[in-house]
């Protein structure tokens, strides 16, 4: 078992700290449009941020450990893009300002992150009190693959989301931004902000992702630390890479296909982990090398099917994919 002294763990979240300011100083302080070069730049910084630190993690820990810390960071990269789609069709719904884009993506980082360690506390102290939790986290993640399978050619629906209908419900909204605000007065009136409906459904979103991810990641390490560095390396470039690939991502064509097929993958590997600890000693077990290369080889071939795609065709477009069917008013309303 790993074991981070208090020592550890305050350097880690120091450095994670750190790095969120100045995302936030980039994102908040500075409200501007983000063009290639930028994002290139610091898309770049934050990738090699994260395989620094796994590569002096697994020198320390040794690299059974620095294995996981990788399969873990690869699976939540490639749900974040997942995520960066519904952050584009948000964004697009309430035709955010590109210049107040970075601020919500900012503050939509901030509210993933604070939600994934909530959610890592309680996996992993469910994990660790009872044995058949990995049976119910590899039933959830296989649920879930089959739904995004099934509704791969949709995106999910921002006006059907039932936080931003109770705020729609509460407050005034007007159609207006104000500049950066959330609020604003309207003939003496408090009333609500595009953008304030904007972080409602990011901050709801997230907390959907987050449902997946963690028993994603716990899928291939039981090890809470590891959990919450991969989540957070993976989590602090989602800003730059947002501008980065933003223009790219309906090229994605196959991306909610290969996910739920990795969903499905270490779905599979948490029950016959639970099948190995509780039932039979015998079940096959997957190991973490394993399970890197399968994770890395289905988003290869994802991402080459998608662009030889989108090459043949190129009026095909990527969706985001849905955990639930569109209800019928909802595709006659699109006729």
């Amino acid at each position: 078992m790993l074991e981070v002294t208090a020592l550890g763990w305050t350097l880690t979240i120091a450095v994670i700290v750190a790095l969120l300011a100045l995302d936030l100083t980039l994102g908040v302080l500075r409200p501007h449009a983000v063009g290639f070069r930028e994002a290139t730049i610091w898309s770049i910084f934050y990738i090699a941020v994260a395989l620094v630190f796994g590569v002096v993690f697994a020198q320390v820990a040794g690299w059974e450990y620095g294995t996981e810390y990788f399969a873990g960071y690869i699976v939540e990269k490639s749900l974040s893009v997942d995520n960066l789609f519904v952050f584009v069709i948000i964004m697009s719904t309430f035709a955010v300002p590109e210049k107040y884009q970075q601020e919500v993506l900012t503050f939509g980082i901030i509210i993933a992150l604070a939600l994934r360690v909530v959610f890592i506390a309680l996996g992993a102290t469910l994990l660790s009190l009872f044995s058949f939790m990995f049976l119910i986290f590899g039933l959830l993640l296989i649920y879930t693959a089959v739904q995004l399978f099934r509704h791969r050619d949709e995106d999910p629906s921002v006006e059907d989301n039932a936080l931003v209908k109770a705020s729609r419900r509460l407050f005034p909204v007007t159609d207006q931004y104000a500049g950066g605000k959330l609020f604003t007065r309207i003939d003496g009136r408090r009333t609500a902000t595009p953008l304030f409906i904007t972080l409602i459904a990011i901050g709801s979103t997230d907390l959907l992702f987050a449902l997946d991810s963690i028993p994603a990641v716990f899928g291939v390490t039981e090890e809470a630390y590891i959990v919450f560095v991969a989540n957070a390396f993976a989590l602090l470039g989602l800003r730059a890479l947002f501008f980065l690939v933003k223009g790219l991502l309906d090229r994605l064509v196959y991306l909610s296909t290969g996910l739920s097929l990795i969903l499905a993958f270490i779905g599979a590997k948490l029950v016959l982990h639970w099948l190995h600890e509780d039932v039979w000693k015998d079940a096959p077990q997957i190991s973490t090398p394993v399970s890197l290369a399968v994770i890395l080889v289905v988003l290869v071939i994802t991402t080459v099917a998608s662009l030889a795609k989108t090459r043949r065709d190129p009026e095909a477009r990527a969706h985001a994919g849905s955990l639930r069917a569109r209800a019928p008013q909802e595709d006659r309303a699109e006729r």
